[in-house]
């Protein structure tokens, strides 16, 4: 190892993808002081995050903290296990604290001015199956003009196919999968509703990186799951496939019940079933590629929760373990879902309740009547 030269040690280095490049940055002294190298950085960012080659993106990284930094941000994923357990008792008053849209905290518009939306730069990136499928850089948050005050008060939503025409050189516009690019064909619609073969694959295979980069912060992170959390098959047309991704945020300082959901919401539609035949390959668009936040009522968030959320996004705990950030996520999905039960267990009380006053009440209004007549 002695007898290799730098330039050597360099070309060795720079075949390396990024896992391996910090692996052999703590083998010797030699790796150590050229792993450090932000051109081997790049070339790694660059070969995962198709959005990261452009000039501009490349211009906001070193301006950020550089390609070292902005690898350790982005592909850890945020681990959130802070996630409030639901008592399931009569005495629990926290699940309709919990529901209250209304309830947020930082009322002061000094903590927005910290946060503004054009502070933030979306870099998001689509593969199939290894294959890059869309890339796409958004400055700022869209339609977030603050001298239109509803941005802050309506709810949150970011949809790129809005706003994807003009900078998506490679696709024009139109993002598509097909037989060519190794999916299934699909002879109907009546047999993927039966074998869905369909369906597993485009969950085995999609995979999604939305990272957020705040230039005042100089810090970045990922939003998204990299993998489909959930999904829905036939949504709302019989030809659609919804995928959802997303990451659970922390929200000790914004909302009651301390965390909520940024969701990632991706929809494919069969354009075309093919024919094996004919030679003609089935085809799928992408039609929807959305960001918004939820509350664990279900509840969508503003405009002004949703930038205090990014910014405390941007701090949080992350983690390289993929399964440990799944079960992170699973335990919010659980704790959300026995929330909605036991709000309509207490609805059900509710209406009993009243059911029974009512009972009560006819009946004394007929013994009065009775002992009066």
């Amino acid at each position: 190892m002695a007898s290799l030269s730098a330039d050597l040690f360099y070309d060795i280095l720079k075949r390396l993808d990024a896992a391996a490049l910090a692996r052999a940055g703590c083998a010797c002294a030699d790796f150590r002081a050229i792993s450090n190298e932000e051109d081997l950085w790049e070339n790694a960012c660059t070969s995962l995050w198709p959005s990261t080659r452009r000039d501009d993106v490349r211009s906001l990284i070193v301006s950020v903290g550089g390609f070292r930094k902005f690898y350790a941000d982005c592909f850890t994923l945020i681990l959130n296990k802070d996630v409030p357990v639901v008592q399931t008792n009569e005495s629990n008053f926290f699940a309709e604290e919990w529901a209250e849209s209304d309830c947020y905290y930082y009322d002061d518009m000094d903590e927005l001015e910290n946060s503004l939306p054009s502070d933030f730069i979306s870099l998001i990136d689509v593969w199939y199956k290894d294959r890059a499928l869309y890339s796409k850089v958004i400055w700022g948050i869209p339609n977030s003009d603050s001298a239109n005050g509803w941005f802050y008060n309506y709810p949150f939503r970011i949809d790129l196919f809005q706003h994807s025409a003009e900078n998506n050189e490679n696709n024009n516009g139109e993002v598509s999968l097909s037989t060519i690019n190794d999916l299934p064909s699909v002879p109907s619609m009546e047999q993927e509703r039966k074998d869905g073969k369909l369906w597993r694959e485009l969950n085995d295979g999609i995979k999604l990186s939305w990272i957020i980069v705040n230039r005042k912060m100089k810090r970045a992170v990922n939003l998204t799951s990299w993998h489909p959390l959930s999904g829905q098959r036939h949504w709302p047309t019989d030809t659609d496939f919804v995928l959802r991704f997303g990451s659970v945020l922390p929200a000790k300082e914004v909302l009651p019940c301390q965390v909520a959901e940024c969701i990632l919401l991706m929809k494919f539609r069969v354009t075309s079933m093919g024919s094996e035949e004919a030679g003609e390959p089935s085809t799928l668009a992408l039609t929807e590629l959305s960001m918004q936040m939820e509350d664990m009522g279900g509840v969508h968030l503003n405009g002004r929760c949703s930038l205090l959320l990014l910014k405390e996004a941007l701090s949080c705990h992350r983690s390289r373990n993929y399964d440990e950030v799944l079960e992170s996520c699973n335990l919010y999905l659980k704790a959300q879902s026995e929330l909605k039960e036991e709000k309509i267990r207490s609805e059900c009380r509710f209406d009993t309740l009243c059911i029974f006053s009512g009972i009560t009440i006819f009946a004394a209004i007929c013994t009065m009547c009775y002992r009066k007549f």
